[in-house]
Order: C-alpha cells, then sequence, then structure tokens
C-alpha cells in the first residue's frame, strides 16, 4: 500500500507539537488518520486541537478526558460534582483555551457523535483497552475508555486476527520502558508517549501500513522517524508500572 494509515496518541491540547508532527508527515487527502482520543485537557490549545479534527473531518474516538467533559456539560446543564472533577483532571487548561468559557456547543455535539472504537480488520483502535474476561458486546465505555491493569497484564492475545492499538496509559510509566518507546503487550500496541509531561513526552504517530512511528517533542521543535521495531518494548506483565504514581493521567 502507498498510501498512510496514521493512528495518532493522546494530543492533550497539543496544538503546536500537532501541528508540528503533521507538517513533516505531510498526510494527503486519501490517507487515512485516526485519533485514539484524548484530544483534550492538560495542554494549553484544547480548543484548537478539537477544531483541527473535526475541520479536516479525521476519524476520532472517545477517550476518558472527552468522556469527563460530557458528563459535567454535555446533557444541556452543568453537572457540578462532574465538573469540578473534570476540572480537576486536566479540563481548566480546556476551558482556558476556549477563552475561559465552556467549550462550545458545536464542539460538545461533536464529541456526542464519536465512537468508542473502530476496526479496521488487521487493527482494533480504542483509546484505553478491553476488558479480557469480557466479549466485545459486554463491554462498556469504562472499559473501552478508563481500563488499564486487568488489560495490559492480559497473557494471551484478546483477538486472534488482529491487533489492538491503545492509548491513554503513558508509555514510560511502565516498567522498563524508556521515554517515546511504544508498549508492546500480548496482541496490543501503546502508542500514548505522554506529550503532556514536558521533561519526557512525545507524541507519537504510526503508520500501520509501513511500520513506522512518526514523534515530536512536547514543544514541536525535535522531529524524528523510526522503525516501530526500533521503539517498540516489551510490558512485562508481572510488574507493570515503574512511575505511574508520578504521571497524572
Amino acid at each position: 500500500m502507498s498510501n498512510k494509515r496514521l493512528v495518532i496518541g493522546d494530543v492533550h491540547g497539543h496544538y503546536e507539537a500537532l501541528c508540528s508532527l503533521f507538517n513533516h508527515i505531510a498526510p494527503l487527502s486519501e490517507d487515512q488518520v485516526y485519533f485514539l482520543g484524548d484530544l483534550i485537557d492538560r495542554g494549553p490549545e484544547s480548543s484548537q486541537v478539537v477544531e483541527f479534527v473535526m475541520k479536516n473531518d479525521y476519524h476520532c474516538i472517545l477517550g476518558n478526558h472527552e468522556i469527563m467533559l460530557l458528563d459535567a456539560l454535555g446533557n444541556g446543564k452543568l453537572n457540578h460534582q462532574a465538573f469540578q472533577s473534570w476540572l480537576q483532571n486536566g479540563g481548566n487548561a480546556t476551558v482556558m483555551s476556549y477563552g475561559h468559557k465552556m467549550p462550545s456547543a458545536e464542539h460538545i455535539d461533536w464529541m456526542k457523535s464519536l465512537p468508542f472504537f473502530f476496526d479496521l480488520g488487521d487493527y482494533w483502535l480504542v483509546h484505553a483497552g478491553v476488558d479480557p474476561r469480557l466479549n466485545i458486546t459486554q463491554q462498556s465505555p469504562d472499559q473501552f475508555c478508563w481500563i488499564r491493569s486487568e488489560f495490559h497484564s492480559s497473557e494471551k492475545p484478546y483477538f486472534q486476527d488482529k491487533t489492538i492499538i491503545i492509548g491513554h496509559t503513558i508509555t514510560f510509566t511502565f516498567n522498563g520502558l524508556k521515554p517515546g518507546q511504544i508498549a508492546k503487550g500480548e496482541g496490543w500496541l501503546g502508542i500514548d508517549t505522554g506529550v503532556y509531561h514536558h521533561e519526557q513526552g512525545w507524541l507519537s504517530a504510526l503508520d500501520l501500513n509501513t511500520n513506522t512511528v512518526y514523534q515530536v517533542d512536547s514543544f514541536g521543535k525535535n522531529f524524528r522517524s523510526l522503525p516501530l521495531s526500533e521503539v517498540t518494548h516489551n510490558v512485562n506483565t508481572r510488574k507493570l508500572f515503574a512511575r505511574r504514581q508520578k504521571v497524572l493521567f
């Protein structure tokens, strides 16, 4: 295949890094582009990221940070408890990006329309993962958008004929992984390389057709392109996390 199938990890409001990544990759109109959710929160320009994905009609799935926003604002009135929880988990930066106002109705309605996963045949895209004990019809938004250890520690692939691609959990929080590395588990790859973590973060895109990883740092200044095999590190299912407690999710 000559066209690209690009999967983008969690952007978290880092519009400058996203623009830099796309300027280097230069996707064409016939290329397929997929975002794994968590477009918003933590970084300074969430509204610009959402507008960019919307206006280019790129594919996107729901992440847990979009879920938090919709729990707070998605029913047409403010849920005060959910709103406070969202603000404390990065939503304050999103509100600031909208000029200290609530996200626009257009953006909220767009988020409501997003699916929880994409089945590409050979790959299956979801924000957080799946519960390995349940079949697909039994999974809920909690599993798709929030699950961690139960999925990461599974000792056999969930699908026999496709690889799951996830974001949600920053890869360098897994034991033994370094900043920028792609996490590899049993039947899955994790590509959230923690763009909002300014000391160690990268924004990553994976081309599924060429197994190429494109990465730019949090400030959009340093770019690199590497074979997937060079940046992939196996996850130790018996000792999953080394620095999890030090990183906000």
